[in-house]
C-alpha cells in the first residue's frame, strides 16, 4: 500500500491524500447522524476523512429545478480547490461492488494529489458547470434514496472500502 503511511506510536494508517464528503444542506435526523459520525470516527483511523456541508439555499418555491441546480451549482463550485479529484454521486453514475469501490478508491489515492471530494448534490442533481469539473460519477444503487441516508450509505462504503484494502474482516464475501 503506496499511499500510506504506518505511525507506530499512533497505530495507525494515515494517507497523504484527504477524502472529503461535500453535502449540500445539513443532515436534520439526529439518528442518522449520530451514526454518520461514528463511520466518519472509524474511517479517521485510515484517512483523514471529513464531512463539508454547503448550506441548503431558502426560498426555492419560485426557483425552478434548472435555476435551483445553478445556485447550487456554484456554491459547490465556489468551495472546490482547483486540485481537488472530485467525484459525483449521482444515480447514473457508475455502479460497483464494495470490493469495486476499494478499487477504485486505491486507484484515486495512487494518482496522488491533495483531496479527494465525493459530492451529494441538492434535490435536483447537478448543474452542467458542477458536472463538467467532476472527474467521473459513482451510483451507489439503480434506486433512489434520501440525500440523508444517501450520506451514512456513502461513509460505510468508504470505511468498507478501507477495510477491504487493508484486509480487515469487516466485509465478508
Amino acid at each position: 500500500m503506496d499511499w500510506v503511511t504506518y505511525h507506530k506510536d499512533q497505530n495507525e494508517y494515515l494517507c497523504a491524500m484527504n477524502i472529503s464528503l461535500l453535502m449540500v444542506g445539513a443532515t436534520d435526523d439526529p439518528l442518522l447522524e449520530e451514526l454518520i459520525q461514528g463511520y466518519v470516527k472509524r474511517l479517521n483511523h485510515y484517512i483523514k476523512f471529513d464531512l463539508e456541508i454547503i448550506p441548503g439555499l431558502k426560498k426555492t418555491k419560485h426557483l425552478t429545478a434548472d435555476q435551483q441546480r445553478h445556485k447550487e451549482g456554484a456554491l459547490i463550485l465556489n468551495t472546490l480547490d482547483a486540485s481537488d479529484r472530485v467525484i459525483l454521486l449521482d444515480e447514473k453514475g457508475k455502479q460497483m461492488s464494495s470490493v469495486g469501490f476499494s478499487e477504485f478508491i486505491q486507484k484515486q489515492l495512487n494518482a496522488g494529489g491533495k483531496k479527494l471530494v465525493f459530492i451529494i448534490g441538492g434535490p435536483y442533481g447537478f448543474s452542467a458547470e458542477v458536472r463538467q469539473r467532476a472527474m467521473s460519477s459513482v451510483s451507489l444503487s439503480a434506486m433512489t434514496f434520501s440525500h440523508q441516508m444517501v450520506r451514512l450509505f456513502m461513509v460505510e462504503q468508504c470505511y468498507r472500502a478501507f477495510t477491504i484494502l487493508k484486509g480487515e474482516p469487516y466485509h465478508h464475501q
